[in-house]
């Protein structure tokens, strides 16, 4: 069964490019389009997607309060936010109104067609240069309030921790920093156990609820 899929951007040529885009993948079908905040709540009725693929900057209503009102009665629907905005602000309010996703639109299309999988199996995903943005602001909180949870990792262990959101693996880690694998590993082993956290999702999650109070992926 096909993953039907609602583009929201405000800009046609950049919907035809993604429709083009998606066509090369057999199980996500383009069910519908909208060039505004409006449409796409007219068109999420009308249709009933499974993922909408949403641009942040549309005219008449934007891409967060629409994402607010859609899922407002329609909870089930997964949004991908896909836009240029890398602000932590605009990234955080994303979120916040429900959205399971964000890429930026310099995305290759392999990854668009993955998270699109993702959200639609019931996962979240974050692009490596918005997961870098989190973990940084993350770290820096950590660096900034010696009386949060997180100060209790060291320097060194902040600095894995941010490199391990950004995609890198254990080797190039290590190499970054001149250690063996075997240290790495060490390291990656005490932040899980120091946050209590088992992958880097739900490193993601903790840094977002650390920024502000309430956000949930």
């Amino acid at each position: 069964m096909s993953i039907r899929i609602l583009l929201a951007d405000d800009h046609k040529i950049m919907r035809e490019g993604l429709k083009a885009l998606l066509a090369k993948a057999a199980d996500i079908e383009v069910v519908a389009q909208a060039a505004n905040g409006v449409e796409a709540v007219q068109q999420t009725a009308e249709h009933a997607p499974d993922v909408i693929v949403m641009d942040l900057s549309m005219p008449k209503m934007g891409g967060i309060e629409a994402t607010r009102r859609i899922l407002a009665t329609n909870p089930d629907i997964k949004i991908l936010a896909l836009s240029m905005a890398m602000e932590r602000s605009c990234v955080l309010e994303c979120l916040k109104a429900g959205a399971k996703g964000y890429l930026i639109k310099d995305c290759a299309g392999e990854e668009l067609i993955g998270a699109i999988r993702t959200l639609a199996s019931g996962g979240s995903y974050l692009c490596s240069k918005i997961t870098e943005l989190v973990i940084s602001d993350y770290a820096q909180r950590a660096a900034d309030d010696p009386s949060s949870t997180h100060a209790e990792l060291s320097k060194r262990e902040q600095n894995v921790l941010q490199l391990i959101a950004g995609g890198k693996n254990t080797k190039e880690i290590a190499f970054t920093f001149g250690v063996s694998v075997k240290t790495i590993e060490v390291h990656r082993s005490n932040i899980m156990k120091k946050l209590d956290l088992h992958s880097i999702a739900e490193l993601t999650k903790y840094a977002l609820r650390e920024g502000l109070t309430s956000i949930e992926l």
